[in-house]
């Protein structure tokens, strides 16, 4: 910025802005302006091939100058002001930082992040999508999204959220015969949903049956609890999975390279512990 330069340059600031005014009116820079700040930039691939000559030259020449010297020394000091900015948040920010990223911008852009990493040419399966929040998030970075719910409710509530997109595609169906062909899906989520179901042994296998060899496949849900007050009010089936209990019904369902990782607990949240885990059709 301008005032960077009168600091660097130790020259007034209407001197500073009369140069770069001609500088910018020439072609050597460019100019961006931030809320009442103007940044000021040369890119040297960018000029005309006699004009980056002639900087060329002159910045030769002029480079062992006393003036120059001093200049540099400045604005290597300027730098190390700044990083020295950066440094002196990040001590006092560094034990609240979590909250304090979340309260200023929220938790969705890292989601979305880590969503941005999926190969564009995939096709993802969304099994008991619910209200479609997980769709919603993949919808636009893969090539195709199959959600599928058995509740005429959920489905309801998915498509006000969504829209008609004609990369997404809403099914009803249950999760032990899916709507979807063989061999077609190159990732497939069930999130917080073998937990409601009669039979999570049958939806294994169906899930392993629309994937592709080597497909993924990735699972949250509870972790054991005894909290039958909690099943009852969620309508589960099931008390959680245990870590040999879920590679028992997912080895036969021809699942392999099974990883089952327990998640801690978030503050303050209500229902018992989750887990995450991820396995290849084999």
């Amino acid at each position: 910025g301008v005032v960077d330069l009168c600091d660097i340059l130790q020259l007034p600031q209407s001197t500073v802005s009369r140069h770069l005014k001609i500088l910018l009116d020439q072609g050597w820079v460019k100019a961006r302006r931030q809320g009442t700040t103007h940044f000021y930039r040369m890119i040297l691939d960018e000029l005309e091939t006699p004009t980056r000559k002639l900087w060329l030259i002159a910045r030769e020449q002029t480079e062992s100058w006393p003036a120059i010297q001093q200049d540099r020394l400045r604005l290597d000091r300027r730098l190390e002001e700044r990083r020295g900015e950066s440094q002196a948040f990040f001590a006092t920010a560094a034990g609240q930082w979590d909250k304090l990223r979340s309260d200023l911008y929220g938790q969705p852009f890292t989601t979305a992040a880590l969503a941005a990493l999926l190969p564009a040419e995939w096709t993802v399966a969304d099994l008991g999508c619910g209200t479609r929040q997980i769709a919603h998030l993949l919808a636009g970075r893969v090539r195709r999204v199959i959600a599928v719910d058995n509740s005429p409710a959920m489905l309801k509530a998915a498509k006000k959220r969504m829209g008609d997109r004609p990369d997404v595609s809403l099914l009803r169906g249950e999760l032990e015969a899916l709507p979807i062909d063989d061999g077609t899906c190159d990732a497939a989520l069930l999130v917080l949903v073998l937990s409601y179901l009669p039979d999570p042994p049958a939806a294994l296998k169906e899930l392993a049956r629309i994937l592709k060899p080597a497909g993924r496949a990735v699972i949250v849900d509870l972790q054991p609890h005894d909290r039958d007050d909690f099943r009852r009010e969620m309508g589960q089936t099931l008390l959680g999975f245990g870590p040999d209990v879920l590679r028992d019904m997912l080895r036969p369902a021809g699942f392999g390279r099974i990883d089952i990782t327990p998640l801690p607990p978030e503050p303050n949240v209500k229902g018992p512990a989750l887990f995450l885990a991820t396995a290849e059709k084999a």
